[in-house]
């Protein structure tokens, strides 16, 4: 199986432990944002935590819990942000999407092109049988990324997420194998 995946201008592959810094300044300047939705975030997010975090990645994916990988730039390498399948049920042949960018490289279409590689990779390489996207209703950046990438938005789960001790409504976006583009 390979470990990465590209398109004409982003890919996705495992961390390696030399991104321990590229990932700290993506998320150092993405910290307002990132911690309005994602629920590992924190304003005092260190190097230290991008360590361990890629240190964790290897055993993640031995273990099948989460298989993380890094967005990057196919033309200059730069580490655009992150994105991975969680939730693996493997009785039910699913999982989860979860992806961000860093700040400086949103609305180029980054995320919505590692979003449908991760749907290949997870429908096509690893035979799973239906991927989930729950993107909170008010972020509507996610949503339109969700949308581009080719997931159906299935409806909205009330007080679905909970981020930052605060419950959110969530919208259910969902891909199967027939919904990628050749």
């Amino acid at each position: 199986m390979l470990d990465y995946f590209l398109d004409a201008k982003i890919g996705i592959r495992r961390f390696r432990p030399e991104d321990v810094a590229g990932l700290y300044e993506a998320v150092r300047e993405s910290i307002d944002e990132l911690c309005t939705w994602m629920v590992w975030c924190h304003p005092n997010y260190s190097i230290n935590d991008s360590k361990n975090f890629i240190a964790s990645c290897d055993a993640a994916w031995e273990k099948r819990e989460h298989l993380s990988f890094v967005i990057f730039d196919v033309h200059s390498g730069v580490l655009v942000g992150s994105i991975g399948l969680n939730h693996l049920d493997s009785v039910n042949q699913s999982a989860n999407i979860g992806y961000w960018v860093r700040k400086s490289r949103t609305r180029e279409g980054n995320a919505s092109a590692a979003t449908s590689l991760i749907a290949s990779f997870g429908l096509r390489e690893l035979g799973l049988n239906r991927l989930e996207l729950v993107v909170p209703v008010k972020n509507e950046a996610s949503q339109r990324t969700a949308a581009k990438a080719g997931a159906k938005r299935l409806g909205m789960a009330r007080k679905r997420l909970v981020i930052n001790g605060h419950a959110h409504d969530a919208y259910l976006y969902s891909f199967i194998l027939e919904d990628l583009v050749v």
